[in-house]
């Protein structure tokens, strides 16, 4: 029986299957009576589950089982984000319909989770391409539209050549189409928005409400971009108002130019016949570029002189008209009033441009700078100088004195602004929901009635990168409302729409009349745990808080946020291989870091694994030769769950250690536990020792778990108290009942992590319920501290000793000294030395210096 082997293909095979067959993972959320929302971002089915994916959802199948044993009734759910171009790519390189593609994914990435041993309730799947789903997509777009938050407007926007379709601002990166990485070009289209920006208040008030990473928060708070200040009124000299928003009103006095976007209503008015020819060429030039290229820092900047001059307000002066591709017509007014003693980019572009600086602030020291002197702009707050009747006035109290200045004279008001934009969900592509609106020349833009809903994605073969309008006869159709010809919206809806409810249909997944059931919703959600990746901290995060608002404001949901708590895991990263000729290699096209195409030396460096940079590991592989509980183990434990890890072969032989150790530990102990019963209830020192590790370790585990997620660290003291049962059993006379109730629970606390390996222990110590039956395990909290603890003694610096002394004692320096010098394992180690001095540290050790 002891040398009997782990065997963990065996364990496994045994166990796949069981939780799911006994329901363990189904709930009933119409009568939940300790209900718990657990959710996993959902995945794209774009591709195969790498060892990487898979922390996510380890992670949560561990926190899921915790909170079963904890007596929760646990909504855990699963679906699929299948529309979008990741599946619609990934279908072209392949020459398949993405269909096709999506299904094949979802159907590896389900026996991917059976292997690991995640389990979810199943019979609330989604997948957000089938009919069933976007019906109620599309339901969600006639919602906003009937509400005046969908609205259609010509547009410049991001259009990426390589994807053949519109992107939000949000997803170019770096100037690139995030999906392709090719420059996106700006396009004037006629698009779909929903207007966001209506609720870009709460959207920042209510963070602050949040159980969510602060960095996730301030990452939304810098989108949202809340910014406040006043807008001021310029007027040209051809009598025209110019409106320009400002943070800093308190340098109203210093502004010496006006600078236009290229796109401002005003351009032609103000333009001089005589630079008319030059400045059309410069905005050409400047629609060519994204907002992320013309808002950069480093590019050059250019601009034009109109022609033409408008009156400062507050000095009367006239000051020239400029137009430059760094100011966005979406941000504020779209026209700055240049202020280059006191803004950066101003300064430069005044520079670079001949234009006059002045100052207006003071620095922070009450002397004021030589213009022809300075080598940049002062942005500090300070005393306003040269500002007429504001001369004089301190920094703290400038932007506030002069707004009031500004509306008392009718030239300015105090006015907020935001970064964000409306969300621009149109996409001219095929793998897509449908937007549900028609348009007839009698009626003009007319909705798809409910009734008629979904709006079918046409089941054709899949020609590549084609949208709605590439197929013949899509677009033709009957106006809902006159019966007469008309022509179907070809474009398809973002995918991030799908995603933005997902959350509500898991609770009412089969419902056909509504998307979900208000009451049911109103019950579950907000999600108490949501748990993914921190890419997704603007955008679906963004979307989703904005949909459930709109959603509460028109009656359906109860509840203004959808997700409570927020946990963001780190990624798995993996040494990657870069040949200067062959690109990415995989790890087997490297020999003794040369390419073994070419012979050239590679380059390494660490990534977050990913297929394109080929150094993903295939948990098949790690399962075929460790078992999926050494995977599940060494992914929880490799690092903090919310950073980022190496993925390293040492630490997954540790982890398989770790776990053969345990197996034999159990598996040897099972003779002599037989037929035991009872709770231990006198200890010898090393009983006491093991039975307060017991308790602390419950504790660790628990208030991990509940609180800070830290599983690697619940996981070490998972292997500490291991250890400390092997010490136990192996020093002599050992308590059975001890070591029945330490193995008990130790298999317990572990099932979490290691579901096989637990089961099947817990079935050889002859347990009648399965485990997700049996109660988590609880502690003692006086056990915890103990009667006694353990004091080590250092005799010139090394630890020569231990002593077990009550705990009255050990917090009390002198009566520890005593203590440690009356103890007999001491005394033996003193024979003949002459003791120097003695430094008891309360609670800690005994340092003895002899000579």
């Amino acid at each position: 029986m002891k040398g009997e082997p782990y065997d963990p293909k065996a364990i496994e095979d045994r166990w796949r299957g069981f939780w799911r067959e006994k329901g363990y993972f189904r709930v009933d959320t119409a009568r939940p009576t300790n209900k718990f929302y657990y959710l996993n971002m959902f995945p794209y089915p774009s591709g195969y589950l790498h060892v990487g994916h898979g922390r996510n959802y380890i992670i949560g199948d561990a926190i899921v089982r915790f909170l079963r044993m904890r007596g929760y009734d646990v909504l855990n759910p699963m679906g699929w984000d299948a529309f979008g171009l990741p599946a619609e790519n990934a279908a072209i390189e392949r020459g398949i319909h993405p269909r096709q593609w999506t299904f094949d994914n979802i159907a590896y990435a389900k026996d991917q989770f059976h292997a690991w041993g995640i389990e979810y309730d199943w019979e609330r799947e989604i997948t957000t391409c089938l009919p069933d789903y976007y019906r109620w997509t599309q339901w969600l777009f006639l919602k906003l539209y009937e509400s005046g938050l969908a609205y259609k407007k010509r547009a410049a926007v991001n259009y990426c050549p390589s994807c053949h379709t519109v992107l939000a601002n949000e997803q170019v990166v770096g100037g690139e189409c995030e999906r392709c990485g090719t420059p996106p070009e700006q396009r004037d289209l006629d698009q779909w928005f929903f207007r966001i920006t209506a609720y870009a208040d709460r959207l920042l008030a209510d963070l602050a409400d949040l159980e969510w990473p602060e960095h996730v928060k301030k990452m939304q708070e810098n989108w949202i971009g809340r910014s406040e200040g006043a807008t001021v009124i310029f007027r040209a000299a051809s009598g025209d108002p110019i409106e320009v928003f400002t943070t800093r009103p308190d340098t109203l006095w210093g502004a010496t130019f006006l600078v236009l976007a290229p796109e401002h209503s005003l351009v032609d008015r103000l333009t001089a016949p005589n630079r008319r020819a030059e400045v059309e060429r410069y905005r050409k030039e400047a629609a060519r570029a994204t907002e992320v290229e013309r808002a950069s820092t480093e590019r050059p900047k250019t601009g034009l002189f109109l022609g033409s001059h408008a009156l400062n307000p507050v000095t009367g002066e006239p000051i020239p008209i400029w137009i430059a591709d760094y100011v966005m017509p979406t941000y504020g007014t779209g026209a700055v009033m240049a202020v280059p003693a006191h803004d950066e980019r101003d300064f430069q572009f005044a520079r670079a441009h001949g234009l006059p600086v002045r100052v207006v602030i003071a620095a922070p020291d009450g002397s004021i700078p030589d213009p022809g002197e300075m080598n940049g702009a002062l942005v500090e707050l300070g005393t306003m100088v040269s500002s007429g009747p504001l001369t004089g006035t301190p920094g703290g109290e400038a932007i506030a004195r002069t707004i009031a200045y500004l509306e008392e004279q009718r030239i300015g008001r105090r006015t907020v602004v935001y970064r964000l934009r409306d969300w621009l969900i149109s996409r001219q592509r095929y793998w897509g929901a449908p937007i549900p609106i028609v348009y007839c020349g009698r009626c003009g833009v007319v909705p798809v009635p409910e009734e008629e809903l979904p709006v079918l994605l046409p089941d054709v073969p899949f020609i590549g990168k084609m949208g709605l309008a590439d197929i013949p006869g899509y677009a033709d159709t009957v106006c809902p409302r006159c019966g007469g010809k008309a022509k179907r919206d070809t474009d398809t809806m973002d995918t991030f729409v799908d995603s933005s409810w997902y959350f509500l249909r898991f609770v009412s997944p089969h419902e056909e009349r509504v998307p979900f059931v208000t009451e049911d919703v109103n019950r579950w959600l907000p999600v108490d745990l949501y748990v993914g990746g921190v890419e997704h901290a603007i955008l679906h995060l963004l979307y989703s808080r904005f949909i459930t608002k709109a959603l509460h404001d028109l009656g359906y949901v109860g509840f203004t946020e959808p997700f409570k708590r927020l946990f963001t895991q780190g990624m798995v990263c993996h040494t990657a291989y870069k040949c200067p000729e062959h690109g990415w290699l995989y790890p087997k096209e490297v020999d003794s870091l040369r390419c073994t195409k070419c012979g050239r030396e590679v380059a390494t460096s660490y990534f977050a694994m990913s297929k394109s940079r080929r150094n993903i590991v295939e948990p098949s592989d790690i399962i075929a030769r460790y078992g999926a509980d050494t995977e599940r183990l060494y992914t929880l434990f490799m690092g903090p769950p919310d950073r980022d890890i190496e993925w390293s072969e040492d630490g997954i032989r540790g982890a398989w250690r770790f776990l053969n150790r345990f197996w034999h530990l159990v598996v040897g102990q099972l003779p002599d536990l037989a037929g035991v019963e009872g709770e231990p209830d006198r200890f010898d020192p090393a009983g006491r020792r093991l039975w307060q590790k017991l308790h602390a370790t419950v504790k660790k585990v628990t208030e991990e778990f509940e609180e800070g997620l830290g599983l690697n660290t619940a996981i070490a003291a998972v292997m500490e108290l291991a250890n400390e049962l092997g010490a136990y059993v192996e020093g002599g006379e050992a308590d059975p009942r001890l070591v029945r109730r330490v193995v008990r629970d130790l298999v317990l606390v572990l099932s979490p992590f290691t579901p096989f390996l637990a089961e099947e222990l817990w079935h050889r110590l002859g347990e009648k319920q399965p485990i997700l039956e049996t109660p988590w395990p609880a502690y003692d909290p006086a056990a915890v501290v103990g009667e006694e603890v353990e004091i080590p003694v250092q005799i010139n610096g090394k630890v020569r000793a231990r002593v077990c002394v009550p705990v009255p004692v050990a917090s009390d320096p002198h009566a520890l000294q005593e203590a440690a010098l009356a103890a007999r394992e001491v005394q033996g180690r003193l024979e003949g030395k002459e003791v120097v001095r003695v430094i008891a540290v309360p609670g800690k050790l005994v340092s003895i210096v002899v000579r």
